[in-house]
């Protein structure tokens, strides 16, 4: 079956809404190597509208620069690009379309579809969290930052149910980016204070 993986920079005060400010200071060939590997066999791309337009406004005039980033830039440019928008859109970038349905619809059929084999969603905050709260997000890696961005839209935004995730694995960049991979988990069992006084100091509300 098909997985479909997010991977979004984040502050340590969850703002995954990239600052140029607060995000470039912290990217290196460490951090570049470890981007480069969550595309690795990746054949699709699953895109909320902010992003494709940011990617779409950038990347073709960089594979067509030529410069160090144009073979990344190209890569990109030939895998397909299923975007999520309420509203149409007229494609310039190549291997580009509109999301057929609603999105839990169409990635419920994404992930049924064993020939894909990973779908990538770079950014696209508002599309992650509606996968996360559907159960349709097989993983969630993270290069979170040591800075608190303190503006930005954030990952988890307010709700009424917890949202648990299993760690997969971690690395720690030499900038002090720490890179962590969580797959959707259940919810532990219900535990409150009798149940783990004994564990450690005492802890008073």
């Amino acid at each position: 079956m098909t997985t479909i993986v997010s991977t979004l920079f984040i502050s340590l005060d969850g703002v995954a809404e990239i600052g140029e400010t607060w995000h470039f200071p912290y990217f290196d060939e460490n951090m570049g190597r470890a981007v480069s590997e969550d595309y690795e066999g990746v054949g699709t791309l699953l895109l909320g509208r902010v992003t494709y337009d940011s990617f779409a406004g950038a990347w073709p005039d960089r594979e067509a620069a030529g410069g160090d980033d144009a073979e990344f830039a190209a890569s990109l440019g030939d895998r397909r690009k299923i975007v999520v928008s309420r509203s149409p859109l007229e494609f310039t970038w190549r291997n580009s379309e509109l999301i057929d349905g609603e999105l839990t619809d169409a990635v419920a059929a994404l992930r049924a579809d064993e020939t894909l084999g990973r779908v990538l969603i770079p950014g696209s905050i508002s599309v992650v969290r509606q996968l996360l709260a559907a159960g349709l997000l097989d993983e969630l890696r993270l290069f979170v930052h040591p800075v608190a961005a303190r503006t930005g839209k954030r990952l988890f935004d307010e709700g009424d149910e917890h949202q648990h995730l299993r760690l997969l694995s971690t690395e720690a960049l030499p900038t002090g980016v720490v890179r962590l991979q969580y797959a959707p988990s259940a919810a532990p069992g219900a535990v409150g204070y009798d149940d783990v006084a004994a564990l450690g100091p005492e802890v008073r509300a």
